[in-house]
């Protein structure tokens, strides 16, 4: 992977939807080499995907909580899959620090939240403690 690979893929993560054609004029180079790059990296797996990033709250999701988990030692990988199930989990992490798993959940409102971390998710064998934080406002 050389600078102009480099210079590749911060454009795609900018704007996925960015031409080749663009890339190259942006780049001063052909558009042939452009696509052949692209393409040695989706198959190196450097690019892994392409995807809309959604403003939730324009779609009915006005809650958005990034939400840490604690489980018991031998049921943590259990906790991640079963967390993976929830179509309003969107983002399942595991990770070091305050929290084993990292969670993003959207919620329509607060009482649908509410009813999903105790009703649903809380419910989960293994899950020792649920830490939830609401996002006011994405500035980045």
């Amino acid at each position: 992977m050389d600078e102009k690979d480099l210079k590749i893929i911060e454009i795609l993560m900018k704007n996925g939807r960015k031409s080749y054609t663009d890339i190259a004029r942006e780049l001063g180079t052909s558009e042939s080499s452009i696509r052949k790059r692209v393409k040695k990296l989706e198959e190196e797996g450097v690019i892994k995907g392409y995807t809309a990033i959604i403003d939730p709250s324009k779609i009915g999701y006005n809650v958005v909580a990034l939400t840490g988990f604690d489980t018991e030692p031998d049921k943590f990988l259990n906790v991640a899959k079963e967390l993976c199930k929830f179509d309003e989990v969107k983002k399942v992490f595991t990770s070091t620090g305050d929290h084993m798993i990292m969670t993003e959940i959207w919620a329509k409102d607060g009482k649908e939240f509410s009813d999903l971390i105790f009703n649903k998710i809380g419910k989960i064998e293994g899950i020792k403690k649920i830490c939830p934080a609401i996002i006011l406002e994405q500035l980045k």
